[in-house]
């Protein structure tokens, strides 16, 4: 299987940019299951890329019931040590307009815990740190590319995290602006976290494509207007990422790449080897694991 250290994980006509070259499609097995979808490899800025349609093919997976957890770990056996998550978002203030592009710093998880969050259950707990969520190497490689294609960008972001797949009623988006929230989705977590325990450095390039509800004097929005001003957002986002991963260097350690290193809560001798065996892809660097067995 071909090893690539940078993914992107969007939708569908990210990978259909046509500078993206030599595509091949691979199926990854899991034992959390499937991904999303057929992941794309492809070169893009001189570089190996894996695209990952997060919502499936044709956009027929909902929010709350993505397989984050197969999706992450399918990226991680692929080798990815990058991860740029594009996300189409709603803006709660009112300088973060329809068409801007931010690269939020911190999330805040809205989810109702119905969503499988971690990797680390019975047999081996980690406790990750996620104090900074979302890369600072990532990030500031992200601004850069938008302003170089001429796109309007923002360095730092609070991003609420709901549920969906409904949109937010007036008085969560009022409570959430109260909150200090600047920007609402519905899938960056526990994607984040999982990249996190995964040593997958990650970050998230969020297009703005509406101001969700609040604005009462706006119409409420709507998935005909997200779609409308998604189709806008797109060229710049395309544009962006070719610059994006010309800059990255695949080879730079940054902190979430030893992020196990102090998170593991269980004893060596306490681990459950049938956990160890299935989280390999994850555990291999910390635990000192080579390719066919324990050690």
């Amino acid at each position: 299987m071909e090893q690539v250290k940078i993914a992107v994980i969007g939708g569908s006509g990210l990978y259909n940019m046509p500078n993206i070259t030599d595509v091949v499609g691979v199926e990854v097995d899991t034992p959390f299951g499937n991904p999303s979808g057929i992941i794309k490899i492809g070169s893009l800025s001189g570089k190996r890329v894996a695209f990952l349609p997060r919502h499936g093919e044709g956009h027929v997976l909902s929010p709350a019931s993505l397989p984050y957890r197969a999706n992450i770990f399918a990226l991680k056996k692929l080798g990815a040590r990058f991860i740029i998550a594009v996300n189409a978002v709603g803006s709660l203030r009112e300088d973060f307009a329809p068409g801007h592009i931010i690269a939020p710093d911190q999330i805040i998880d809205y989810t109702i815990h119905t969503r499988s969050r971690s990797f680390f259950e019975t047999g081996l707990v980690a406790h990750i740190s996620v104090a900074d969520p979302m890369s600072a190497y990532l990030r500031e490689i992200i601004a850069h590319a938008v302003e170089e294609v001429g796109g309007k960008v923002h360095r730092r972001g609070v991003f609420l995290v709901e549920d969906g797949p409904r949109f937010a009623t007036r008085a969560e988006s009022h409570l959430f602006r109260a909150w200090g929230c600047d920007l609402i989705g519905m899938t960056s977590a526990p994607e984040a976290f999982l990249a996190r325990e995964a040593e997958i450095d990650y970050a998230s390039l969020a297009h703005v494509t509406d101001y969700d509800c609040w604005r009462e004097e706006e119409e409420a929005v709507t998935s005909d207007m997200v779609i409308q001003t998604l189709s806008k957002n797109i060229e710049t986002v395309k544009r962006a990422l070719g610059v994006a991963i010309a800059n990255i260097d695949v080879d730079k350690i940054v902190p979430a790449h030893t992020a196990l290193d102090t998170a593991l809560a269980t004893s060596r001798s306490a681990m459950d080897k049938g956990v160890i065996e299935k989280l390999r892809p994850i555990l291999a660097r910390v635990l000192n694991l080579d390719e066919t067995t324990d050690r």
